[in-house]
């Protein structure tokens, strides 16, 4: 039998942590399901604990939505998640350090924006007067009544009514550029009340030049993961939780903790005996997962400014093409990185590699003259068509209030089950410091369960 104080003595946990030994004294046995950063900082405190942990990952890799690329051999490229987004304080920061993982900075000061012909516009002027519309629509929004989208409410406004229709196009690719972009929800499903009720740390972005999964090796080491193994169901036990697998397995524990993302649950794919709890059902149906996709064009040389992290286009049509992140100031690497969000992610996702490196390329002769070759190479996503994750991140849909997402986090089955992620995350969300801090306050809470 092991020894309670001794093990509680050799990990430095405190006393109060006590319940994560079952009353035999053995460690509570702890299932995370999935292995991206909300799961894996969740199986790294617990495990840490003292407890025991298995993470099952549908996937044949760890990291979830953190995906590297290493098509081109000298030259990993971030997929998924790429920045850290304010570095001062962020959780993500001291992993990184841990993990002795190189950063660099952008900065979206470093920023130009082009009209379809080439020419260079006042893109601090543009925003400006975009942002203020924008923000008197939703001022004017009556607080009695049911929430709408922020389509609703910009279009609804005197202003847009009254605007030009270069004025209205300036708005709709501030919409674009600064909130679908941002959030990865199409303005049309979006909260026009509680689109942008999240927090932020202070200090710049880094992205990783040698790949973000830096931090998913580091927080994976020496945990027991079992990739390809795909949870189909979660029951409620006499002592715990029984996991069904799609395999036909079944594995039982004293605790499940859930870190699929958003989309996966909404689909039904994972499904719960008894069902959850109406209000963490409300809240799985009241938020949506968005989607935000990337074109990654590599050329031979940088046929633009090297001066510039972004490239923001004014183009023939609402937010296609329209914003571009380029490496070379960063990373010296003549790389050009192009990101859609919402209906027009959804509806390039339709194009095979080929019609969409052809669509980019000319979009980007427009710009830089009908000499520019085509790349060299090109790698693209298609999150809403991945199987484990069914979109890229979430956003508040109409109808969200600050209530929703704490009413997905936290435990049901008389606190049997669990879950954590980005979704879960009330000030943080859409973000790895989000899924991160979600799956840690889940292991608190399972360790200070009594």
């Amino acid at each position: 039998m092991i020894n309670r104080r001794r093990l509680l003595a050799r990990l430095c946990v405190a006393p109060a942590l006590w319940p994560l030994l079952a009353p035999g004294g053995t460690p509570r046995r702890v299932i995370v399901v999935g292995a991206g950063i909300a799961g894996l900082g969740a199986a790294r405190a617990l495990q840490d604990a003292g407890a025991s942990v298995t993470v099952l990952e549908a996937r044949a890799r760890s990291g979830g939505r953190i995906r590297t690329s290493r098509a081109w051999p000298d030259l990993p490229v971030d997929l998924g998640a790429s920045w850290i987004h304010g570095v001062d304080g962020n959780p993500m920061t001291a992993l990184a350090d841990a993990a002795d993982a190189t950063r660099v900075r952008t900065s979206y000061e470093a920023a130009a924006l082009y009209g379809a012909d080439g020419r260079e516009l006042d893109i601090d002027l543009a925003f400006e007067l975009a942002g203020d519309l924008i923000s008197a629509a939703r001022e004017a929004l009556d607080p009695s009544v049911p929430d709408i989208s922020l389509a609703a409410a910009v279009m609804g406004s005197p202003a847009w009514q009254q605007a030009p229709a270069r004025q209205r196009r300036i708005v709709r690719f501030h919409v674009n550029s600064m909130i679908e972009q941002e959030y990865a929800g199409d303005w049309t499903e979006t909260s026009a009340r509680h689109f942008d009720i999240d927090d932020a740390f202070p200090g710049g972005d880094v992205l990783f030049p040698d790949g973000f999964d830096a931090v998913v090796r580091w927080l994976a080491r020496d945990l027991d993961i079992r990739l390809g193994q795909r949870v189909t169901e979660i029951e409620q036990a006499r002592d715990g939780v029984r996991l069904r697998l799609a395999s036909g397995d079944t594995l039982d524990a004293d605790r499940a903790l859930v870190t699929v993302p958003l989309g996966v649950l909404r689909a039904g794919d994972l499904r719960f005996s008894p069902p959850l709890a109406a209000s963490r059902q409300q809240a799985i149906d009241t938020l949506r997962m968005g989607l935000l996709n990337k074109c990654c064009l590599r050329f031979d040389r940088a046929y633009w400014s090297p001066r510039l992290d972004w490239i923001e286009r004014l183009g023939p049509r609402d937010g296609e093409w329209s914003q571009w992140l380029s490496l070379m100031r960063s990373t010296r690497e003549p790389v050009l990185v192009a990101f859609h969000a919402g209906a027009q992610a959804r509806e390039l996702e339709a194009l095979d590699d080929t019609e969409t490196v052809a669509a980019a390329h000319e979009a980007l002769r427009g710009l830089f003259g009908n000499r520019l070759p085509a790349p060299i190479g090109a790698q693209v996503t298609r999150w809403s068509s991945d199987p484990f994750a069914l979109g890229a991140y979430s956003f508040n849909a109409v109808g969200t209030t600050p209530d929703t997402r704490a009413a997905l986090a936290g435990a049901d089955w008389d606190g049997a089950l669990h879950f954590a992620g980005e979704a879960c995350s009330g000030r943080y969300f859409g973000t790895t410091h989000g899924a991160l801090l979600s799956g840690r306050e889940a292991a608190r809470q399972i360790l200070m369960q009594a």
